[in-house]
């Protein structure tokens, strides 16, 4: 297999436009969350350098996964309700006054569509804890979007979460390969999307008729989406898990911004035995 790099945004400025060069790799509506929308474009550009690229030999040029952490500054200190747009907001609120944050989450991790089930992920998420160190952070937080749960999407997270195999770890593999990487199950964050749109929006967005009251079952949708036909609005509110890692203090200050590593060693395995 072809060795791997993983760098970051700030060492490869000139890939950009390449960031969002993911087709395909959530479902259509999950876009349309306002404050991801309004945010995150800008919170990336102001911190690249926790912005992490995986590029294999032969093709330098086009990224075949990438991470992203934020520093944050959750409102009384606990793990907040929102989740992901809690981390968007408090990251841009620090940003504004000029913070640090006080905690640090990884907010998305991607592989492209024909390198997964490589174990990609597992270093990506690896490469985030060390970016995390870099900037004297002792734990990275993630509010995880099980990658399963779209499958059973009436059961409620907390009881799909802690379903477990025979061996002990996490039914579900995207949460297995945070657990395996040294994650821990905090709790669930129940609001840590919402996405409102009108009907016409919703169709366009997933070509279901939504047409009627009540739920409606989307595919890609962790839980259904809340349909109101007579005030033309569906409402998605997606919860997600709170998972902590701790992160390799040795490498807290200093260090290259490229991180080289070579497959199977360190990226061995895989996140969908």
């Amino acid at each position: 297999m072809p060795s791997l790099t993983l760098t970051t945004l700030a060492e490869r400025s000139d890939l950009a436009d390449r960031w969002d060069d993911f087709p395909g790799a959530w479902p259509e509506f999950l876009f349309h969350d306002a404050v991801a929308e309004a945010l995150y474009a800008g919170l990336v550009a102001a911190h690249p350098d926790l912005c992490v690229l995986a590029l294999e030999e032969g093709e330098p040029d086009r990224p075949v996964g990438k991470g992203c952490a934020l520093p944050f500054t959750p409102g009384d200190g606990a793990l907040p309700a929102t989740g992901y747009d809690a981390v968007l907001l408090g990251a841009a609120a620090d940003r504004l006054a000029g913070r640090r944050g006080t905690r640090i989450s990884a907010v998305e991790i991607v592989v492209r569509a024909d390198r997964r089930g490589r174990g990609l992920s597992a270093g990506l998420l690896d490469a985030l804890r060390r970016v995390a160190a870099r900037r004297g952070y002792r734990e990275l937080l993630a509010p995880v979007r099980p990658t399963g749960k779209h499958l059973v999407p009436e059961e409620p997270m907390g009881t799909y979460a802690h379903r477990t195999r025979p061996d002990g770890l996490p039914a579900d593999p995207w949460l297995r390969t945070h657990v395996r990487a040294g994650g821990v199950l905090r709790e669930v964050a129940p609001c840590s999307m919402t996405v409102t749109g009108t009907l016409a929006q919703w169709r366009a967005w997933t070509g279901l008729p939504f047409d009627a009251p009540g739920a409606v079952t989307v595919p890609g949708a962790l839980v259904p989406v809340h349909c109101v036909p007579d005030e033309d609005r569906a409402v998605y509110v997606e919860p997600n898990v709170w998972l902590t890692h701790s992160v390799p203090g040795s490498n807290a200050v200093g260090g290259s911004p490229v991180l080289r590593v070579s497959r199977p060693t360190t990226l061995g395995g895989t996140i969908d035995e």
